[in-house]
């Protein structure tokens, strides 16, 4: 496939990554907290995953575009950098929204 259009403009919201990937407490998403502590991201230093997810799409091909009403959904496979050099292949998921052209993150979890 290719990269997705305007991948250098992605977005992530900090409390997606916070509060969403990194946290062991959230019980729904507590698996996720796992898997990116078991590749050294922490909650505390979040920003480390956040980084390493907006790298995602421009290091990796989408590997599946969907449209829909509300824009055009990416998916994104294979190495993801992490602090322990392990690299990953995981799945990231954006979101175009319809009428806007900056890509924003929805989740990401094992390939």
């Amino acid at each position: 496939m290719s990269h997705i259009p305007n991948a250098a403009s992605a977005s992530i919201d900090d409390a997606k990554t916070k509060d969403y990937l990194l946290n062991l407490g959230n019980l729904q998403n507590r698996g996720k907290a796992g898997l990116f502590g078991a590749f050294s991201f922490t909650r505390e230093g979040w920003r480390a995953l956040a980084s390493a997810l907006l790298l995602h799409p421009l290091e990796n091909e989408a590997v599946e575009a969907v449209p829909s009403i509300h824009g055009v959904k990416w998916v994104v496979r294979c190495s993801l950098r992490t602090p322990d050099g392990r690299n990953p292949c995981l799945t990231s998921v954006w979101i175009v929204d319809a009428g806007q052209s900056r890509p924003r993150f929805v989740t990401a979890y094992a390939a």
